[in-house]
């Protein structure tokens, strides 16, 4: 069972649900394929499933389901992943969600530019947050 010091470092920041979600599935997946990147892949899977990354950290959807194509199309799947955006949500959450993320030009951007920006903006809200933690 991996250590709560051990979770990834937006799940550290992240609800507990979240992070107990993760460790569940973790454990689950060692116990079937062995520890290793599989099992992390597999547990990252399962939040995605109940969160959507937001920034740093990861926040519950309002909907439970996949997050994008490659969720839904499951592991053989050749669509790309979207980082724990939640692309299948409705444009008015995405909008919101850059509004949040201070993503500029949002207002004129279509669904698929927003999802793809506001990964961009979470990657770089979580390299901030690794290189501050590292500063400590």
């Amino acid at each position: 069972m991996p250590a709560r010091e051990d979770l990834p470092g937006t799940l550290k920041r992240s609800p507990k649900k979240a992070q107990n979600t993760y460790v569940k599935a973790h454990d689950a997946a060692v116990e079937e394929y062995g520890e290793g990147e599989r099992a992390h892949r597999t547990a990252l899977a399962a939040v995605k499933h109940s969160f959507e990354k937001v920034g740093d950290h990861w926040e519950p959807k309002a909907k439970k389901g996949p997050s994008d194509a490659k969720a839904a199309g499951g592991r053989d799947t050749k669509a790309a992943t979207k980082g724990g955006v939640d692309a299948n949500a409705g444009k008015e959450h995405l909008l919101k969600l850059a509004k949040r993320l201070d993503i500029s030009g949002r207002s004129k951007m279509k669904k698929s530019e927003l999802v793809d920006a506001i990964d961009k903006a979470n990657a770089k809200a979580t390299r901030k947050a690794a290189a501050k933690g590292r500063k400590k």
